[in-house]
C-alpha cells in the first residue's frame, strides 16, 4: 500500500471517528432536554395549577410525540442522509427548550413537550444508524453500546442536571433550560464536521410508516420489544410519579431526591446494556425479565410500605434490566439489518418502546385519581410483572421445543 493510500485511510478513520463522537454529542444534548422536566413538575403544578393527573397527560403527550415522529419519519434518514435529520432533530430541541424558557402556561408546556418528543423521534433512528455507520464495521456491538449510552445517559443526565439546579439555584424554571439550549446550539455548530454515511439517496415520501421487522430478526426482535418495552413502562411511571410519591407519601421536598431515583434507573439502563457484550441474546433477555420481575415486586413493596430506599433499589433493577433488553434489541438489529433497513428497523423498535412508555403512565394517572398513588403503582407493578414472566416462558418453552439462533457479542 501506498504512503498516501495509508494517508487517506488515517484520514477517513479520523473522520470517521470525530464524526462519530459529534453525533454522540447531539444525541446525548437532544434527549437530555426531553428529562429536564421531571423533577420540575411539582413547581410547574404550583406555578400553573394543575393536577397531578395531568402531569402523566404530558408526559404521554412527549411520548406520543416521539411515536408519531418514528412513525412518521423513521425512515427519513434513509432517504434523505443522517447528517441532515440530525440537524433537524437538533433545531427542533432548540425550539423546544425556548419555548420551556418562555413559557407562562399549561398550553406553553405541552407544545414544548411534543417538540421534544418529535425531535428525540428524529434523532433516535438517524444517530443510531449514523453510529452504526461511522464505527468500524467489524465492531456493530460498540455501535450499539456509544448509541443506548447517549440515548440513555441523556435521560439520565437530564433529570439530574434539572433537580440539582431546581434546589441550589435562582429561577429552576429557567436556568436549566438555558443550560441545555446552549448546548444545543453548540451541537448544532459541531455537526458541520460529521462525514455524511447515505450513499444512495432516494425521494422523500412522508406517510405513517407500518411497523415493519425484517423477518430474519422477528422472533428476537418481539422479545426484546415486549421486554424492554415492559422496562420502559416502569420507567415511564417512575419518571412521571416519583416525585408525587415523594412529596404526598414521604413529605420530601427535594428536587435533587425526586431526579435521584429517575436518574438511577436510566444510569441503571445504560450500564445495563453492556452487560449484553457478555451475555448471549436468550441469556441476556432471560435476565432482563428476572431483573423486571424482582424490581416490580419491590416497587410495589416499597409503595405499599413507603420506603425510600427499596424505592431507589428498585429503580435500579428495573433500570438495568431494561438496558439489557434494549441493548438486545439494538445489538440484535445493527447486526443483523441491511444497512438500506437500519433506521426503519430502529424507528421501529422505539416506536413500541415509546408506546410502552406513555401510555401506562396515563393509566397510572387515572388509577391515582380512582384508587390512590400506592393502590396504583401496586396494581401496575404487577401487570410489569406478569408481561416479563410471559417473555421468559416463551424462552423457556422455545428452547424446548428446538434451538434457537445466537450470535456471539463482539
Amino acid at each position: 500500500m501506498s504512503n498516501a493510500s495509508r494517508a487517506d485511510g488515517a484520514t477517513t478513520r479520523s473522520g470517521s471517528t470525530s464524526g462519530a463522537v459529534r453525533v454522540t454529542f447531539a444525541f446525548w444534548i437532544t434527549l437530555v432536554g426531553t428529562t429536564v422536566p421531571t423533577p420540575l413538575y411539582p413547581l410547574y403544578e404550583t406555578e400553573f395549577g394543575f393536577a397531578s393527573l395531568t402531569v402523566t397527560v404530558v408526559y404521554a403527550l412527549y411520548a406520543l410525540g416521539v411515536v408519531v415522529g418514528l412513525l412518521v419519519f423513521g425512515r427519513l434518514s434513509d432517504q434523505i442522509g443522517r447528517r441532515p435529520v440530525i440537524l433537524v432533530a437538533l433545531l427542533l430541541s432548540v425550539v423546544a427548550d425556548a419555548v420551556f424558557l418562555a413559557a407562562v402556561d399549561l398550553a406553553m408546556i405541552i407544545v414544548g413537550r411534543i417538540l421534544a418528543g418529535l425531535s428525540a423521534a428524529l434523532i433516535i433512528g438517524a444517530a443510531t444508524a449514523a453510529l452504526a455507520e461511522l464505527i468500524s464495521p467489524r465492531h456493530p456491538k460498540r455501535a450499539a453500546t456509544v448509541s443506548i449510552f447517549a440515548n440513555l445517559g441523556g435521560l439520565a443526565t437530564g433529570t439530574l442536571l434539572s433537580g440539582i439546579v431546581a434546589d441550589v439555584a435562582p429561577d429552576p424554571l429557567r436556568l436549566p433550560w438555558v443550560i441545555v439550549l446552549l448546548l444545543a446550539v453548540a451541537a448544532i455548530f459541531a455537526l458541520r464536521g460529521v462525514p455524511e454515511t447515505v450513499r444512495e439517496r432516494s425521494p422523500v415520501t412522508l406517510r405513517v410508516q407500518r411497523l415493519h421487522v425484517p423477518a430474519n430478526i422477528r422472533g428476537a426482535f418481539v422479545r426484546s420489544a415486549i421486554t424492554a418495552g415492559a422496562g420502559f413502562a416502569a420507567l415511564g411511571v417512575l419518571t412521571s410519579v416519583s416525585g408525587l410519591f415523594l412529596g404526598m407519601v414521604l413529605h420530601e421536598t427535594s428536587h435533587t431526591l425526586a431526579a435521584l431515583v429517575v436518574f438511577v434507573a436510566f444510569a441503571g439502563a445504560a450500564f445495563g446494556q453492556l452487560l449484553t457484550r457478555v451475555l448471549s441474546s436468550r441469556a441476556a433477555l432471560a435476565s432482563a425479565c428476572v431483573g423486571l420481575i424482582v424490581g416490580a415486586g419491590l416497587l410495589a413493596f416499597s409503595m405499599w410500605m413507603a420506603l425510600l430506599g427499596t424505592l431507589v433499589i428498585s429503580a435500579a433493577i428495573i433500570g438495568v434490566a431494561s438496558g439489557v433488553a434494549v441493548g438486545d434489541g439494538i445489538a440484535t438489529i445493527t447486526m443483523k439489518t441491511e444497512p438500506q433497513h437500519r433506521a426503519e428497523a430502529v424507528s421501529t423498535f422505539f416506536a413500541i418502546l415509546f408506546a410502552m412508555l406513555g401510555v401506562p403512565a396515563v393509566g397510572v394517572g387515572l388509577l391515582i385519581q380512582g384508587t390512590g398513588l400506592r393502590p396504583a403503582a401496586e396494581i401496575f407493578s404487577a401487570v410489569v410483572a406478569v408481561l416479563a414472566l410471559v417473555v421468559l416462558l416463551s424462552l423457556f418453552r422455545g428452547s424446548r421445543t428446538g434451538p434457537r439462533t445466537e450470535y456471539r457479542r463482539t
